[in-house]
């Protein structure tokens, strides 16, 4: 028990010695001396001691051998303590204070690198994945033969990914939606929003891996929109569909949705052979 006490009392003190010393830096006014100190507590881990320091170093810094450091450094520090997006335009300040600095190629990296860390899951806003991609882009085009390339190259597919993925829940929602809200009633809102999301996708990210997924909704949703469409379009989305189900058996021959397709083939031939006669 007194070992123990010993042991609380001593980090405790150890505690108050570091913070002292800390706020002495801090409040010191020689700049050399808490840029060293700054530079110890990054080497150290101390990540938002040092951005703390740094950030007070920025302006005083400019213009000196160190500058570039100390803005680099900053946002290396706030990309450690997961402040992403503030460390994206650390970065990106680096990037049009110093387009060829000497950590310019690095900084263009991580502008995109933070900004991935901080994109959302698919079904929220993109904006920040969008710029994200922008931000790799730029990147590879600048540096062709950057040491990153791979790691940026994967995180460019990933974050396409992820804006599929946004689009075919959007086309999802849209479809289960139906006739929700009675947007059916004059022909089919919904569905046709589901088949316009999904195609703008397929045109967009042709090579997707949901591309089978996003036809399957297409077919869906093109039957179903010509069940709920009034007589003047109902002979022509049925026959509309009955080639959107074609086209998917063309494609997806060993698809476990091919039976459905061929049951919407069936209903469809059936219901424009009907009118035909």
């Amino acid at each position: 028990m007194k070992k123990t006490c010993l042991l609380t009392l001593g980090f405790a003190l150890l505690f108050t010695s570091c913070a002292q010393e800390f706020n002495r830096v801090y409040k010191s006014t020689d700049y050399r001396y808490k840029y060293e100190y700054a530079k110890e507590c990054f080497a150290e881990g101390k990540y938002m001691r040092a951005t703390t320091l740094l950030q007070d170093l920025i302006v005083p810094e400019k213009g000196s051998r160190d500058a570039q450091e100390c803005l680099y450094m900053l946002g290396m520090a706030e990309y450690c303590s997961r402040d992403y997006v503030t460390a994206s335009e650390t970065f990106s300040k680096y990037t049009k204070s110093y387009p060829r600095g000497y950590f310019a190629e690095m900084a263009y990296f991580y502008v995109g690198q933070s900004l991935y860390m901080s994109t959302p899951e698919p079904r929220l806003d993109q904006s920040q994945t969008v710029q994200a991609i922008s931000a790799f882009q730029t990147y590879l085009d600048l540096f062709p033969d950057a040491k990153m390339k791979e790691t940026a190259q994967k995180r460019l597919f990933d974050l396409q990914d992820k804006l599929v993925e946004k689009e075919f829940y959007s086309a999802r929602l849209y479809y289960n939606l139906g006739t929700y809200f009675g947007n059916c009633s004059d022909g089919g809102n919904n569905y046709e929003a589901c088949i316009v999301t999904a195609e703008n996708a397929l045109k967009d990210y042709p090579y997707t891996k949901r591309r089978e997924d996003f036809a399957l909704l297409i077919m869906k949703s093109k039957y179903e929109l010509a069940q709920q469409s009034v007589e003047a379009k109902k002979m022509e989305r049925f026959q509309d569909a009955e080639d959107e189900a074609y086209g998917f058996v063309n494609e997806y021959p060993d698809s476990k949705d091919r039976k459905l397709a061929e049951e919407y083939i069936a209903k469809c031939k059936k219901i424009t052979s009907t009118a035909k006669d």
